[in-house]
């Protein structure tokens, strides 16, 4: 995975390669709204995130998603908060962005088989 700087040059970045939907978190879905695309848990994968620390507040944080769905087709950017300030849903969506993925790749674990 790349470093970058800041959330426009992540976001930036993704763009060039191809990351073009802006998809947002809507309760237990991630949506692409221009395409009026709703993803649940198993219709996405996350390939890419970058953490980014607020700069008057390190507690402030978000992340920025690159993400894929082999089932629509798509590839896009989800930006959302971490920390402090994040929904801390316990939805399926949330656990998978939260904790399932990320929390393996942030300790280097692999996915468990299934």
């Amino acid at each position: 995975m790349k470093n970058f700087e800041t959330m426009v040059d992540a976001t930036n970045d993704l763009n060039k390669r191809g990351y073009t939907a802006n998809l947002s978190l809507e309760g237990d879905t991630i949506d692409d709204k221009d395409q009026d695309i709703h993803m649940n848990e198993d219709d996405f994968e996350i390939d890419e995130f970058y953490r980014f620390e607020g700069q008057s507040d390190p507690a402030d944080m978000s992340i920025v998603y690159a993400i894929s769905s082999e089932k629509y087709n798509l590839k896009g950017v989800l930006i959302n908060a971490f920390g402090t300030y994040a929904n801390n849903s316990e939805s399926a969506i949330h656990a998978k962005l939260h904790h399932h993925q990320v929390s393996n790749q942030l300790h280097g674990e692999d996915r468990p088989k299934e």
